[in-house]
């Protein structure tokens, strides 16, 4: 196993209406990036189902400079219907689903730091909310 020290939250940066999940952003990323493999280790779909992108295993590709030891998790949404503006328009099952699975790898992987990739690159919104205040609340 690598040595992990991050999780790194996104969004894929959908309307609510773009019901999409890890196979279409896996095609986006390879068909439409070039990549060999979808750049995420986990996808939270609308309805809050974790789907799995690449192996923990292996380095993400979601995050210049930080994808040898963090985990990429994408939440689908994070933008206007109208495609005007980013927005955390994330459901209650993709709020739910996202705390149990951090708080499943921190069980599996013990404390690593939670972040969101906008907090590694301020030209993006991305996630559309702040994970640490978020991670913080009671």
């Amino acid at each position: 196993m690598r040595k992990l020290n991050q999780i790194i939250v996104h969004c894929s940066y959908t309307p609510p209406s773009m019901d999409i999940g890890a196979e279409t952003i896996k095609d986006w990323h390879v068909n439409g990036n070039g990549w060999d493999d979808i750049g995420y280790h986990y996808v939270i779909t609308r309805d809050g189902k974790v789907e799995k992108g690449r192996d923990l295993d292996t380095p993400g590709a979601h995050v210049r400079g930080h994808n040898d030891d963090s985990i990429g998790i994408c939440l689908v949404g994070g933008m206007t219907e109208d495609k005007e503006h980013s927005d955390s328009n994330f459901t209650h099952w993709q709020w739910d689903a996202l705390d149990a699975l951090l708080n499943d790898l921190e069980g599996r992987l013990g404390r690593l730091d939670i972040a969101g990739h906008r907090e590694f690159d301020s030209s993006k919104d991305c996630p559309c909310f702040d994970v640490r205040a978020w991670r913080a609340e009671p």
